[in-house]
Order: C-alpha cells, then structure tokens, then sequence
C-alpha cells in the first residue's frame, strides 16, 4: 500500500508539472483599468512624483529593515507553507547606497535578473505622446516574450509627475514581467541556491513561466483525498506576495514615497486577481477526483494517454479563456465603447472588508467553486478543435491570438454571451476583493 501511495503522489506531481500554463490573466493591465479607474479613491489622488527604486530604498532604508523584519515574523507565524528567509539574506540598513537594490531584492525574494524600471505598459489604442517607446527587453528578462503583441511599453523620467491610475493598471502585470521566476532550488539559477524555498513543488522547473507556478497559483482547496495524497500541492505562496507587498506599500505611503506605494499596492493586486481565475484555484478543473484517481492507476500501470489528454486539454481551455477575455477587452477598448463586463466591473456587486485571510478562505474558495463550471462552458461553447482535442496545442498556434473572431464566424453568439457572462462572474471577485485591498492600504495613510 505505501509502494502504490507513493507512486500515485509521483504521477499526480507529474501531471502538474506537465501542465505549464501559469498566467491567470492575459494583460492584467486590460481587467485592472476597468476596477480601478472607477475608484474616486484612486482617480482623485494626487499625482505622485516618480522615483526610481534605488532613490525609494535609500530614503527609507532604515524603516524598511524594521519593516520587512516585521513581515518575515508575521510570514513564519501565519503562513502554513512559508519556507523562512535565510538569515544572511535579510535586510540590513547598511548605509551603503552601491548594493541596496541588491539588497532589498535578496530580502523580498524576487528575480534578480528582474528590470524594476519606471516605465508605463499602455492600454490598446492610447496615444504614448513624447514618452520614449521601450522594448520588452528593457521591461522583462523573459525570453519567452511572445505575449506583448500589441502592447507598447513607455519610459518614465525621474521625478516626472504621473496619475496613481497609471502606475496602479501598470504595475499590476508587472508579477508576470518575470518577478517571480528562477526561484527554487532546482530552476538552475543563482537565486535559486540562496533563496530558501527549496525544491519546486509543483509546475515545470525547466520553464520560465512555469517556474512561477507555485507563487501565482493557490490550490487551497482541492479535495481531501487529493491533498491526503498530494500534501505538496498545497505549498503555495499567493498570500506571501499579497501581505508583502501591502506591507511595502503602507510603508512607502507613511514615508511620502506615493509613487513606490502605488506600485506596491499594484504588485499585490496581481495575486488577488490570480486568485481570481480558477485554473489558478484548481489542480485541474473539470477533472473529478474518480477520474484523477483512474488517470493515475492507469499510468501506474504504463498507460499514460488519459493523463495526458488530460492535462493537454485543461492547458488548451485555460488558454482559450484567457485568449478571449483579452480579446473582447483589446476591442472594447480600442472602440471606446465598454462591452457588458467593463461596465459590470465598473460596479462591484458587493462591498467585502479586507483581511489577511480573504485571499485564502474567501476569495480563492469562490474561485476554486467556479472552476468545473468555467471548463464546461468553454467546452460547450468554443470551437472543439480548440478546447477538446488533445492532440492539438493552442498555446502553439496563431488560432490563440483570434478565438473570438473565429467564434463570430462561425456564428457562435450564444456562446460568447455565455462566456462573457462567465467571465463578469470571475472578474467580479476581483473587482470586489481588488477594491477591499486598495482600501485597505489607503485607509492606513489616513
């Protein structure tokens, strides 16, 4: 019995590895806009004085060591699969301004290949005016950067006075500009060795994105065989960043640092709308634990094709979903004229008070509820060659960047209402908890 436990865990930890899909959300700019421009919280703050991260860090080094000493205790404390920070990487108020960007990216954790320059990535169709075009390789390390079409990024000068919108829609993608990636022991990276979090539990360790996976993903709720199984699976890390990051953010608000407290507060907002997304909530959606557990006696056995058109088409739907969404908001936007979701998100359905456990217990819970739903609509509803052939990869094909034209030619309306609508339903949780979180900083400045 234990030989057969043990290799079931080792299949299961092979189907989430294979699954390599680690983004919630296609452009997290094209969902924040819509929440956030909405907020008179947000749009009647002031402009806010640029400041690039040296200049942020050296003029609060010293609340910053108390600070982030603070957030490591209440990290061990509350955090059930927090790996601790090595000691010899904590954060020191040394007075040395050479090696403080080192410094602080050690202590929070963060890829040191990462850019972390002031700069704005621009919504469809905006006019960058006399701000100097950037490439992606001025923005991200990532070499897998094929997702930035039509996507312009501009330069931000020092000091330059700019909207708290901008940097908040901005900095709330910039997780997936490659923060998070080459974290683990076994991603071959320098950081790797030195940061603490060990062997990667779950997610592709060989790929960029799929480094990430145990950060951007809070499977907190999965069915007690599975974790009884799978106890790994659960080491997720969502609500590290997400404390963190309000943290710094209430930090450089007390200090005056607005600009640095808006780009905090947008940082953590991406988790929040990972959570959102409930192929980021769930193991694999719309596969029953019955079929898990068949899925694995069978390749235990040595035939491994259910699994594998298995995780081929979860990887297919959680694509196609994203895909869509950011087509109907990349044409809502260029026509200035908000389709039905834009204008949902724009009034949050309910009012919830933020805590440190409403990622976790709530958010990611309704999330994770959504998720057989979502993969059958997506099933029902798109093109099958696209979301129920396992011989077929979409993230490979240009098909991805036109689902939802392909879908009006082929006179599929009933089912893009329907996806849309199952679309208002997942990104109204993160209008509503988004919301509470940004409160929640801004109410720690007053």
């Amino acid at each position: 019995m234990k030989n057969y436990v043990g290799k079931w865990i080792i299949v299961l930890g092979s189907m989430l590895l294979m699954y390599e899909n680690t983004l919630a959300w296609d452009l997290h700019t094209l969902i924040a806009h819509p929440i956030f421009s909405s907020m008179d919280e947000v749009t009647s703050s002031d402009s806010v004085r640029v400041r690039s991260l040296d200049d942020f860090l050296i003029s609060v080094e010293s609340e910053l060591a108390l600070t982030l000493e603070q957030e490591e205790t209440w990290a061990r404390e509350n955090l059930e699969w927090y790996t601790p920070l090595p000691d010899d990487i904590a954060f020191q108020s040394t007075g040395n301004p050479d090696d403080i960007r080192k410094r602080f990216i050690e202590a929070v954790r963060i890829n040191p290949e990462s850019k972390i320059i002031s700069y704005l990535q621009l919504l469809p169709g905006d006019d960058p005016g006399e701000k100097p075009i950037l490439l992606p390789g001025e923005i991200t390390p990532l070499k897998q950067n094929k997702g930035f079409y039509n996507v312009v990024f501009v330069g931000l000068s020092n000091e330059m006075l700019i909207d708290p919108l901008s940097v908040l829609v901005t900095s709330n993608d910039e997780p997936d500009m490659g923060l998070d990636i080459g974290l683990y022991e076994n991603n071959g990276t320098p950081a790797g060795q030195i940061y603490g979090f060990g062997i990667q539990p779950f997610g592709n360790p060989n790929l960029e994105y799929g480094s990430q996976a145990p950060i951007h993903m809070g499977l907190y709720h999965e069915a007690d065989l599975v974790n009884k199984l799978a106890p790994y699976i659960s080491h997720c890390l969502p609500e590290y960043r997400i404390h963190l990051y309000k943290t710094l953010s209430e930090l450089a608000f007390r200090e005056g640092q607005d600009y640095w407290g808006w780009r905090f507060m947008g940082w953590g907002l991406h988790y929040i709308a990972d959570l959102a997304q409930p192929y980021h909530t769930a193991a694999l959606p719309g596969v029953s634990v019955f079929k898990m557990l068949t899925m694995n006696f069978l390749d235990i056995l040595g035939m491994s094709g259910m699994k594998d058109n298995a995780i081929q088409l979860v990887s297919n739907r959680h694509t196609a979903i994203e895909s869509f969404g950011r087509q109907l908001f990349e044409r809502a936007h260029l026509a200035s004229d908000p389709n039905s979701t834009i204008i949902s998100l724009r009034t949050p359905t309910s009012v919830v008070l933020y805590t440190d456990d409403s990622p976790r217990s709530s958010l990611a819970l309704k999330s994770n509820a959504q998720a057989k739903k979502l993969d059958l609509a997506i099933a029902e509803g798109m093109p099958a060659y696209l979301v129920s052939d396992p011989d077929f990869e979409l993230g490979d094909s240009p098909d991805q960047r036109e689902i939802l034209q392909i879908m009006e030619r082929e006179g599929d309306l009933v089912a893009i209402q329907s996806l849309e609508s199952q679309l208002n339903e997942l990104l109204q949780l993160f209008s509503i908890y988004g919301r509470s979180y940004v409160m929640s900083i801004l109410s720690s400045k007053m």
